[in-house]
């Protein structure tokens, strides 16, 4: 079954779009480590980790985050996890993660999964999400489950902005039979597990990276070392990894945080003239690619990433800004979510 699966998602790395995806046979260092640790642990390479391997930071800093919040055994079980990665897809409008989650969610057992916790991960972040808590919120998570729930929503609200800007709707190579598509998605589900058996030890993975602290706004992870510890050193190698993205960049992104209410902007680019006037003229393309990848990803044209490499020509400079940029928005709005204290189990 894996030699089919890894043959179908050899296809989906062709899919990859705007970035030269590191092909297993030629990764070194950092990035041969976490695709081997992927292909052990998760089962397979899958595209939205491969994406990042022009920038070897950012690659094992998603792996962490992926490999420690759903992954690993904790206090919830697999399938609510996939719940909350499945629907905060749905409210991200990312279905390419939602095929891959719900499929993976239709292998596991059932846990008396209810519409709260539906209803919890479709808005976290949004700020009428402690309007919708304190009015009769079904669902409350205890201080033992925030650090795997909220580490799934801070997860999932990243990958799915760096999905929708590489990668098309579908997990399905473009020409697999309509007939197939099922079936193989069934099966590559089935084989998104570890490759020995037991449950994965947690912690394990954290040596990719070096020690840093938790970001401000995530203290609610600290009642688990190995999430905290996963957050704290992906959050701070991508901040280095984008340590060249100009001041003006960096302070335009951050001053959009501020009257920000976690939705998304809408179909139109309208908003975007706006959030770029008055900067310097050759900080526009870095500052509107910055900002579509944190707010509107589905809204990046080819043109948008062509005017970014015309200062920034390299895989590894596109890789490291929307990587920084999508992270920055997935911290925003984990600062933000609902973990009201002393709730029962999910």
């Amino acid at each position: 079954m894996r030699p089919l699966v890894r043959a179908v998602l050899r296809g989906s790395l062709r899919q990859v779009r705007y970035v030269d995806v590191v092909a297993p046979r030629r990764a070194r260092g950092l990035v041969a480590r976490v695709y081997r640790e992927s292909q052990d642990e998760f089962g397979v390479l899958a595209p939205p980790l491969a994406l990042h391997s022009p920038a070897a930071a950012s690659l094992a800093a998603t792996w962490l985050m992926l490999r420690e919040t759903l992954l690993v055994d904790g206090r919830v079980s697999r399938a609510v996890k996939e719940t909350v990665a499945t629907e905060v897809s749905r409210a991200n409008d990312c279905p390419y993660c939602v095929h891959v989650h719900q499929a993976v969610l239709g292998t596991l057992p059932p846990d008396g999964i209810g519409s709260g916790l539906i209803e919890w991960a479709r808005t976290a972040g949004r700020r009428d999400q402690g309007d919708a808590a304190g009015g009769g919120h079904p669902f409350l998570p205890t201080d033992e489950e925030v650090p795997e729930l909220g580490g799934t929503v801070v997860t999932f609200h990243y990958i799915n902005r760096m999905v929708s800007l590489f990668l098309a709707e579908s997990p399905m190579p473009a020409r697999t039979p309509t007939p197939l598509r099922g079936p193989i998605m069934r099966t590559t589900a089935l084989a998104m597990r570890p490759v020995a058996p037991g449950p994965l030890t947690p912690g394990e993975s954290l040596a990719l990276l070096p020690p840093a602290p938790l970001p401000p706004g995530l203290e609610w992870a600290r009642n688990s070392p190995f999430v905290a510890d996963a957050l704290g050193r992906a959050f701070a190698a991508v901040e280095q990894g984008a340590h060249w993205v100009p001041e003006p960049v960096v302070e335009r992104l951050r001053s959009r945080f501020d009257g920000w209410d976690g939705t998304a902007p809408g179909l139109g680019r309208g908003w975007l003239q706006g959030a770029v006037a008055g900067l310097p003229t050759e900080d526009v393309p870095t500052a509107r690619l910055a900002l579509l990848t944190a707010f509107a990803p589905y809204q990046v044209l080819p043109e948008d990433v062509e005017a970014f490499r015309s200062r920034f020509p390299t895989d590894r400079e596109l890789i490291e800004l929307t990587s920084w940029a999508a992270l920055r928005t997935a911290v925003r709005i984990g600062g933000r979510i609902t973990v009201p204290r002393g709730g029962g189990p999910v």
